[in-house]
């Protein structure tokens, strides 16, 4: 039975990362395309989204078999590690520190690199599909981890599937509109909210496997959420701050 009090959370947080993910992989995909051609690419991406189907079939049950407080305590792990590690960027870029992700630039780089290799007369092109099949399953790789850890201990793991599915239907829908990538995705504010809820299910699951008593029990899980996002836009501000003070004093 699915916990309605995770399903949410969980199917939000996955389609967030999801769409972060797929956005960077569909830059990709549509330089293959415009450069290789479009059979390469699109055979190159449904191979790639095979494999991580099945990942996500073969490590989702799995993890099922394991004591719940050992699954909670490791899971919790990792995704705090995750989520720190995307919140930690985010709160860089936000403040300035390092340079926003520019997908337009991204796209103007692959398609320079794939020009460069020679060309397939005819038949299909190995370089396109090896190529975009990288890029799909090195980005669909943390969307499998983040569908799995944020699903498989709350129960969550059909919302958490249905949010991935979800991103990558919607981005892959605008991006057949659109023909170039989404530059204008705020791809940083969306890292921003998913290291934040990451961080937050990483520290109740935890919490959890170590037997602690959690106020108000699932619900404590939106109380982690509130404590990350305002310590997270507290160091914006310090780092936006101490950026200006820096750039305004003499040197020395």
């Amino acid at each position: 039975m699915i916990d309605l009090a995770h399903a949410g959370p969980a199917l939000l947080a996955s389609f967030l990362a999801s769409s972060v993910e797929c956005v960077e992989a569909l830059t990709i995909v549509l330089a293959v395309g415009a450069v290789r051609g479009w059979r390469p690419a699109l055979f190159g991406a449904g191979l790639a989204l095979g494999l991580l189907a099945v990942l996500v079939a073969a490590f989702g049950a799995g993890l099922g078999l394991l004591p719940l407080a050992l699954l909670q305590t490791g899971i919790g792990i990792l995704l705090l590690l995750f989520g720190m590690r995307w919140l930690r960027k985010a709160v860089l870029r936000a403040g300035g520190i390092i340079a926003l992700r520019d997908e337009a630039a991204n796209y103007a780089s692959e398609t320079r690199a794939l020009q460069s290799e020679p060309a397939e007369a005819r038949g299909w092109d190995p370089i396109g599909i090896a190529t975009s099949f990288k890029a799909v399953t090195l980005e669909g790789i943390e969307v499998v981890f983040i569908v799995i850890a944020v699903g498989a201990v709350g129960g969550a793991l059909i919302p958490a599937t249905v949010g991935a599915l979800a991103a990558a239907v919607l981005v892959a829908a605008i991006g057949v509109l659109l023909h170039r990538p989404l530059a204008r995705v705020p791809e940083n504010a969306l890292k921003f909210a998913v290291g934040v809820m990451l961080s937050s299910f990483g520290t109740f699951w935890i919490g959890e496997g170590y037997g602690v008593a959690w106020p108000g029990g699932d619900l404590s899980v939106l109380g982690l959420i509130a404590g990350y996002l305002a310590a997270a836009l507290f160091c914006v501000a310090a780092t936006r701050r101490i950026r200006r003070q820096t750039a305004l004093s003499p040197a020395r």
